[in-house]
């Protein structure tokens, strides 16, 4: 019986070991693993300017972050940007915080570093037991530059008048390279592009507008920003002049839905109404809406060159039926049911008449829009386009380059309308602007060309000393 009994003991015994070795095992394993920290911020930028911001994750999802150190080192010296330590879960090799969240200010003239070659150094440790309880370690070093001033701006033309839902002109030079420049007008920005004066890559022309509904006291100024992202803003004389557009009221008929909704896909803006009026004012808000996003995105495709010369052609023989910025009052059966802007001219000819392209470019868009049927964007250069819609058909495709006068395609009633016309547009960059401007010759010449010329005598003048 007591040898049964020692035996039985003596198996305890060895399950108890064998229990205290899986979990010393485990222990080892879980609490002294060699997978060191993630470093998941931002370490693209080459320089830190004034406005700089380090931002991005540090993780470890195995035994949990226990300090993160970032700093700034010159001439052997480290200020830091960002510390910060984290304790354990209460039981040795394991914290409690597996990631952490940087996005903190990391402007060196703050930090009282001067303009120069730097190190950016980064240290995050962990909870792991390993390294004598020290933890895992990721270490990161970075050679950067600091620069914390900004570029000079000079505006080189003068006295610029707009009107609202007009363009203007603005050239400028920059006393170094930068990484964006052009005009802000309130909230719109309008790029700047450089080579229209050869010989003085630092000069920049950027054509900017104001929309239909900006009026005098709209803030515009020229900024410029470095690859540091040091932000400089030039303002520049500028006078604004108001302007009334039109009211219109149309009449919405059955019969005119009729006709058109059932061709209209109303599907992707959620769910289709049960009536040809509710489908119209979804068509009418949401579609165009989205249609006119489509258009304008043609913008970002133009090139930085300047392809245009002179006045731009207005469709041959024709009669403006709809002008730009007019204010429509939509009415069905006696009552107003919604309200849009008119965006552009509708010209009307002969039926089926050639549509000839404005002026000199290249075509970036043709394409079947929504509400705007057949449609062709040509893009004049330096964020200049128009637009080409409602066609019966299409003669152009993407990448073909036009001359003034060349055929883009014919009139006709594709999209959301009753009778056959061209819908023309003009865009600067991202907005539509009045097209009534482009037509004349006078003031292309007074706004445009002469304020360039001006800027490219005095170029030739001073050599480009300022």
């Amino acid at each position: 019986m007591r040898q049964k009994k020692e035996s039985k003991k003596g198996r305890l015994v060895v399950l108890l070991f064998l229990v205290i070795l899986v979990v010393a095992g485990w222990l080892g394993f879980s609490r002294l693993e060699g997978t060191p920290p993630v470093v998941g911020l931002n370490l693209s930028l080459e320089t830190l300017g004034s406005r700089a911001r380090l931002t991005g994750t540090v993780s470890d999802e195995t035994s949990g972050l226990r300090e993160v150190w970032v700093a700034l080192s010159r001439g052997g010296v480290d200020k830091v940007i960002y510390s910060k330590v984290w304790p354990s879960d209460g039981f040795p090799g394991k914290g409690s915080t597996f990631s952490d969240a940087i996005d903190v200010d990391a402007d060196p003239g703050k930090l009282g570093l001067t303009d120069g070659k730097a190190l950016l150094r980064i240290r995050a440790t962990d909870h792991s037991l390993r390294n004598w309880l020290k933890g895992n370690t990721t270490y990161i070093e970075k050679e950067i530059t600091i620069d914390t001033k900004p570029p000079g701006v000079d505006i080189l033309t003068r006295n610029h008048n707009v009107a609202t839902g007009g363009t203007g002109v603005v050239a400028y030079r920059v006393s170094e390279e930068v990484s964006k420049s052009g005009v802000r007008v309130g909230k719109n920005f309008f790029p700047g592009y450089s080579g229209y004066f050869e010989g003085h890559e630092n000069v920049y022309v950027a054509f900017f507008a104001l929309s239909h509904l900006q009026k005098k006291g709209m803030e515009i100024w020229v900024e410029a920003e470095d690859a540091a992202g040091n932000l400089t803003k030039a303002g520049f004389y500028h006078y604004i002049m108001g302007k009334q557009f039109k009211r219109d009221r149309i009449n919405i008929g059955d019969s005119f839905l009729n006709a058109k909704i059932p061709a209209m896909n109303v599907d992707a803006f959620g769910a289709v109404p049960d009536s040809n009026l509710n489908k119209w004012l979804i068509i009418n808000s949401k579609m165009r809406a989205a249609n006119n996003r489509t258009i304008l995105a043609s913008g970002l495709k133009t090139e930085p060159r300047m392809h245009w010369k002179g006045t731009f052609k207005q469709l041959p023989g024709s009669a403006s039926r709809a002008n730009y910025a007019d204010h429509r009052s939509y009415y069905y059966k006696g009552k107003r049911v919604d309200q849009k802007y008119h965006l552009g001219l509708d010209l009307a000819s002969i039926r089926q008449a050639e549509v000839p392209a404005a002026n000199a470019g290249t075509v970036v868009f043709a394409e079947e829009v929504g509400i705007y049927g057949r449609t062709v964007v040509i893009d004049h250069g330096f964020g200049l386009l128009s637009s080409y819609s409602h066609m019966s058909s299409v003669r152009v495709k993407e990448g073909d380059v036009l001359r003034k006068g060349d055929v883009v395609g014919r009139t006709g009633v594709t999209g959301l309308v009753g009778g056959d016309h061209l819908h023309f547009g003009m865009i600067v960059h991202n907005i539509f602007v009045n097209p009534i401007e482009w037509f004349d010759g006078h003031w292309i010449k007074n706004n445009i060309t002469s304020k360039l010329d001006q800027v490219k005598r005095d170029l030739a003048r001073t050599g480009g000393r300022k």
